[in-house]
């Protein structure tokens, strides 16, 4: 880039999640590349992560729900024009209308440039439609942009660009498989899951979509069948506000006689340590997801991933480990693979697309393309 851009980021708030995670990313980049990065949403806990990347923060409650909302379009509009803004990128379908709001009060010649990211599989319809707005509206992934195309024809293929998520390489570096000393650590801090045989990873949140209930069942199959001594942990799956949803797994995994091998725990802060203690990942979220991060980081760990082959993780595991996509719940073809998995690993992927530093350096030249 030849000049120095300012670049608005909203969104709801700064809690936890894939769009906090890539809002913080490309500010991370947008400051690193000499820009101005700032951020507009109502904070939360990745508040100080985000100032550490030299980012600027706005408080603005843009992600409430209420007809209370519209009295912030006056103070984006103010921003907008006192900081003398580029870009605006719009993350989330209530900042987005916020943020086109104030866009189209402002004189055309004075108008920053608009883009909105899909990052998730919305129900269609005319509030979810004003993400595919932008000027140039980021996809996620292949899956993305067919969705969009679908259900929103008016948006020109053109202004359409895939921009997959990426992970830091460095964050989620190869591990042997087995790794003792993954599982010797992992095991000290969750005796439950000490001993021998197979371990089954799903990380997801506490939510019925992230498809606990069909791991349960493949545990039980698996330990019926060819490992009796496969162990399943769910960190995640314990999520306050959620005890009513935990209660019901925990009366399955009894009901299905494996609640001695199903754990349930908090989100781990050490994913890729769990990733490498683990025989194989699972990625069963009911509802197709849009890209599914999970696949890459386990895979660049060296572990390999069974999951339903639909949205973002049919589309990587159909690149990246076709061995384990299973048509979407194919109970029996789910057991079967997992026990072909587990017998023989497929050897992993030697290097993988989807990097954080591809990720923003295609959106900062996106950036530059629409800033001239």
């Amino acid at each position: 880039m030849t000049r120095r851009l300012t670049v608005v980021q909203l969104l709801p708030a700064l809690e936890s999640g894939g769009v906090e995670r890539s809002t913080l990313e490309i500010a991370a980049a947008l400051v690193a590349a000499g820009h101005r990065a700032i951020v507009v949403s109502a904070g939360g806990r990745l508040l100080p992560a985000l100032q550490a990347t030299g980012a600027t923060h706005i408080t603005l409650d843009i992600g409430r729900k209420s007809p209370a909302a519209l009295r912030h379009v006056p103070a984006l509009r103010a921003l907008f024009q006192r900081e003398h803004v580029d870009i605006v990128h719009a993350r989330s379908r209530l900042p987005a209308w916020l943020g086109w709001l104030a866009l189209r009060t402002l004189p055309a010649a004075r108008r920053p440039r608009w883009v909105t990211t899909v990052h998730g599989l919305n129900s269609p319809g005319r509030y979810s439609a004003v993400m595919a707005s932008g000027e140039r509206v980021v996809c996620v992934s292949e899956t993305v942009r067919g969705y969009v195309l679908r259900h929103y024809p008016a948006t020109g293929p053109a202004r359409l660009r895939v921009i997959p998520r990426g992970i830091d390489p460095a964050q989620f570096p190869r591990r042997p498989h087995p790794d003792p000393q993954a599982r010797v650590q992992v095991a000290g801090e969750h005796p439950a899951l000490a001993g021998e045989g197979p371990w089954l990873l799903l990380p997801g949140r506490g939510t019925r979509l992230k498809g606990h209930a069909d791991a349960l069942r493949l545990l039980a199959a698996l330990r019926a069948g060819p490992f009796p001594a496969a162990r399943l942990w769910l960190p995640g799956a314990r999520e306050a506000g959620r005890g009513d949803y935990l209660a019901e797994l925990e009366a399955l995994a009894q009901q299905l006689g494996v609640a001695d091998a199903a754990l349930f725990t908090a989100p781990t802060s050490r994913i890729a340590q769990a990733y490498a203690a683990s025989d194989l990942v699972l990625q069963l979220s009911r509802k197709p997801e849009a890209f599914g991060r999970t696949v890459v980081e386990a895979l660049a760990v060296g572990r390999p991933v069974l999951g339903w082959s639909h949205g973002g993780v049919g589309e990587l595991l159909a690149q990246l480990q076709p061995q384990g996509a299973v048509p979407p719940f194919d109970a029996d073809a789910l057991v079967h693979a997992a026990a072909v998995l587990l017998r023989a690993p497929p050897r992993p992927p030697d290097s993988l697309p989807y990097t954080l530093q591809a990720m923003q350096q295609a959106t900062l030249e996106l950036y530059a393309e629409l800033a001239g």
